[in-house]
C-alpha cells in the first residue's frame, strides 16, 4: 500500500502544481493522429536550437533543429502515448498548428513526457 499511497500524492502534485495554469502550465490544442484535444494543460520547455547536420545532397541551408519536451496529463489525449516518428501538432498563439515529430514519448504516473523535433529557419 505505501507505494500506491506514493503514487497518488505525486499524481495529485502533478495536477495541483506542475499542471497549475498560474505557475507552470499553459493552455494549447494538440493534434495527434487525426484528433484534435483542445485547450489541455502543458508545461513546454526546451526550445533547445541546435545547427541541423547536412547531408552532401541537402542543399537546405539556414535550417535548424528544435527540440521541445511537453508535459501534459495522460488522461488530457485520451490515454493515448504518442509513437516515435509520428506527427504531433501543437497550438501557438490559439491560431496555427506547429509540426512537430515524436522523438520519444513515455508515460509515468499519469503524465506524458514527450520530447519533440521541428526544423526551424
Amino acid at each position: 500500500r505505501p507505494v500506491s499511497a506514493f503514487r497518488e500524492l505525486v499524481a495529485a502534485d502533478n495536477h495541483e502544481v506542475f499542471m497549475n495554469l498560474d505557475e507552470l502550465a499553459e493552455t494549447r490544442s494538440v493534434r495527434y493522429d487525426g484528433t484534435v484535444y483542445e485547450q489541455i494543460p502543458v508545461v513546454l520547455t526546451g526550445a533547445e536550437e541546435q545547427a541541423r547536420e547536412r547531408l552532401s545532397h541537402d542543399h537546405a541551408e539556414g535550417l535548424y533543429r528544435v527540440t521541445d519536451v511537453l508535459y501534459c496529463p495522460a488522461e488530457s489525449l485520451g490515454g493515448r502515448t504518442p509513437e516515435q516518428g509520428q506527427t504531433l501538432g501543437l497550438s501557438e498563439n490559439g491560431v496555427f498548428f506547429r509540426r512537430f515529430r515524436v522523438e520519444r514519448s513515455v508515460c509515468e504516473m499519469g503524465m506524458l513526457e514527450i520530447e519533440l523535433e521541428a526544423i526551424d529557419e
